[in-house]
């Protein structure tokens, strides 16, 4: 029987687009494939077990998920004795290992426009080394590749064309608890998330996502102030995954906006949810995605959405979505005015958008990404 390794260890309880990714994997693959079997890597801040099903084993791994240890050393504090096929899930190819690898390359952003991702200084040309290098030894070494876009398969194959023939696309699914509001107990966990983080707020415009540069948010602050200058009534409500949202403040406040945006970390799940459900519209007018997920997550929870008109966005909203170019501010203000004044917009975004993300089920995702593991044996 297969064996095939998964590295799991984005699982960790803290919100990540990868962390959902492969959770996603972790509760579909062994139901699909009681034929294989499966060693999955596991964080030690991830929930355990990660998977009761009696094809599964499981591996603690102390050392960080996409730290030196992954990208130079991974053999030497992980038994991967019996391994098949190793599934590096997250733009990664660990060095040293004997067995076909299966990466995901998410994006190539690293190495096509890294000046998009690094942090300032020195240390953000040390991250553009770093990830670089492991994308590449992914690109050139891996057995097969899996994207989650036909954009990002376009990309790869931009950049490195004999990788192109190996690529598979297995579009992302959506958190099955990210869904439209139902009901007095749905009403309730809103009015609670409004009493405790939106104290003072009414209508607000929402931005999902990890605080770097691709993600364009001093265009969503810009925008914004221009959008709403003399509306004090409406706010602009960020949320920040990963990072510090610290270099923002002096632009916010050279807008004259401070008052009215509001950082919000550690929400519960039920909170984010709630923040979907309650928000005018989600502005995310990134410079580029590998997919671009909080589109997909704003969707299934019935929220309307403004995205960019380029990268994988477009391919992501499928018409669900209103759609600006990330370099005209003039866009954006007008689509945030759009979407915040006309309540009939807004309900005709819904409805498309819970069309739309119908269709990106974690079960579809763990099928492909199956596809492919058969398709390598």
């Amino acid at each position: 029987m297969p064996t095939f390794a998964i590295d799991c260890r984005y699982i960790t309880g803290r919100p990540s687009g990868i962390g959902s990714y492969v959770q996603g994997l972790v509760d579909w693959l062994p139901d699909l494939a009681p034929d294989l079997e499966f060693l999955l890597l596991r964080a030690p801040t991830a929930p355990a077990p990660l998977s009761n099903r009696p094809n599964v084993r499981e591996q603690v791994v102390r050392a960080v998920s996409s730290g030196p240890t992954t990208m130079w050393a991974l053999p030497m504090v992980v038994d991967l004795r019996g391994v098949d096929v190793f599934h590096a899930p997250f733009n990664i190819h660990p060095a040293w290992l004997e067995m076909p690898v299966i990466t995901t390359v998410h994006d190539t952003m690293w190495v096509q426009t890294p000046e998009l991702c690094r942090r300032p200084g020195p240390w953000g040309h040390i991250e553009s080394f770093y990830w670089g290098h492991g994308l590449r030894r992914a690109l050139r070494d891996s057995a097969l590749l899996l994207t989650v876009s036909e954009a990002s398969r376009q990309a790869i194959g931009t950049f490195d064309p004999a990788a192109a023939a190996r690529t598979r696309v297995t579009p992302l699914g959506v958190d099955p608890t990210l869904r439209p509001m139902r009901g007095p107990e749905d009403e309730a966990i809103l009015a609670k998330l409004r009493r405790d983080r939106l104290a003072g707020v009414g209508t607000y415009v929402l931005s999902v996502g990890q605080f770097s540069g691709y993600k364009n948010h001093e265009g969503v602050l810009r925008a914004f102030a221009r959008a709403f200058r003399d509306r004090p009534d409406v706010h602009l409500v960020m949320v920040h995954r990963l990072g510090s949202s610290s270099r923002l403040i002096p632009l916010m406040k050279q807008l004259g906006i401070g008052s009215r945006v509001l950082f919000l970390h550690g929400l519960s799940d039920d909170e984010l949810r709630a923040l979907f459900w309650g928000a005018a519209s989600l502005c995310h007018p990134s410079w580029i995605e590998g997919f671009g997920l909080p589109v997909a997550e704003a969707m299934a929870c019935g929220c309307p959405v403004i995205t960019s008109d380029v990268s994988a966005m477009p391919e992501v909203a499928g018409g669900a979505a209103l759609l600006v170019h990330p370099a005209d501010e003039s866009s954006i203000v007008a689509a945030l005015r759009r979407v915040v004044d006309d309540p009939a917009l807004r309900e005709d975004l819904r409805a498309r958008g819970l069309r739309r993300a119908a269709s990106f089920q974690r079960r579809t995702t763990a099928e492909r990404t199956l596809a492919a593991y058969r398709e390598l044996v």
